[in-house]
């Protein structure tokens, strides 16, 4: 019998909780399926020269069985995700995931699964997005104003670092990593163990804990593949990916405070906003937040308690 072979694209670094998580995936079915499956992780396809944008495509077009990527991919399959590119909507984890876990993921799950040729398999935590910057400690609206930022490729992103004063640049991580110490980005946003894995602080003196975007990342399966599969792959698959959303989950929890203890004093300062400063911006992108309220609905907003 010839082995199914199972490919999961991804484009972090080994120690990434993405890539762990993935590899977890990919022992529970080892496990669970022996030599009837090949698993194959490709931790980085930026190692290979591509772009993290290609993993959706390749996924596409079965080059891939698997991959992860930000919701931020799948929100004009499914218009609801785009709450999820609104700045401080999210207030917590227990909210989100409620959630996703339940009629607003299930009702996003339908469309990506009917208006692409992808399945999801799951929502991961993509975490809580902080500015970094190369020129100056960012405390309110107006230290944003004249510097570059690199963006996710969302025009909604756009509209929000605009609002605070960003000259927004929608670029693949892999553009931003080789250009990340030239004079093009002054400033990006990311989760800090993505801060860390890509080296950024290397870069960038100032990170502002601004938890301004919470992402959350679509796990999916080329739907022609997982329907190829025999029932019982399929509900090995199933499982499989159940627990590895959980032990994704858990470890993004841990993983901030993991990642502030990497930070080092004399090369980097950690700008932690009080309450009237956090007020400032979210005050500045809340015309942002009026208009994507009356596009969306405030059914979507009361699912994270916005």
């Amino acid at each position: 019998m010839t082995a199914i072979v199972l490919k999961f694209g991804g484009y972090q670094e080994p120690a990434s909780i993405h890539n762990q998580a993935a590899g977890r995936f990919g022992e529970l079915l080892e496990k669970k399926l022996g030599s009837r499956i090949r698993f194959e992780l490709i931790g980085s396809i930026l190692k290979l020269g591509r772009p993290s944008g290609d993993l959706v495509p390749m996924t596409e077009r079965g080059e891939l069985s698997f991959c992860y990527m930000s919701t931020v991919r799948f929100s004009q399959a499914a218009p609801e995700l785009q709450i999820l590119e609104l700045p401080f909507v999210v207030k917590d984890r227990a909210t989100v995931f409620k959630a996703l876990d339940g009629e607003f993921g299930h009702g996003a799950a339908r469309k990506i699964d009917a208006n692409t040729p992808c399945k999801l398999l799951g929502f991961w935590d993509n975490g809580f997005r902080h500015l970094t910057n190369r020129v100056r400690p960012i405390r309110k609206p107006e230290d944003c104003r004249g510097l570059r930022i690199r963006t996710q490729l969302s025009d909604l992103h756009g509209e929000v670092f605009k609002a605070l004063g960003f000259e927004p640049l929608p670029t693949d991580v892999k553009e931003f990593c080789e250009q990340i110490g030239s004079e093009r980005f002054h400033a990006h946003d990311n989760p800090l163990t993505n801060i860390v894995n890509f080296g950024v602080h290397n870069y960038h003196r100032y990170i502002t804990l601004s938890s301004h975007f919470w992402g959350a990342s679509a796990f999916v399966c080329n739907a022609e593949h997982y329907r190829s599969w025999p029932q019982d792959v399929r509900a090995v698959v199933d499982a499989a990916a159940k627990e590895a959303t959980a032990y994704q989950r858990q470890l993004a929890a841990a993983e901030d405070a993991e990642m502030l203890k990497k930070f080092d004093p004399a090369k980097n300062d950690l700008i932690r906003l009080t309450d009237a400063e956090r007020g400032a911006f979210m005050k500045a992108v809340q015309p942002v937040l009026d208009k994507y309220r009356k596009q969306l609905g405030d059914k979507l907003f009361a699912y994270l308690g916005a």
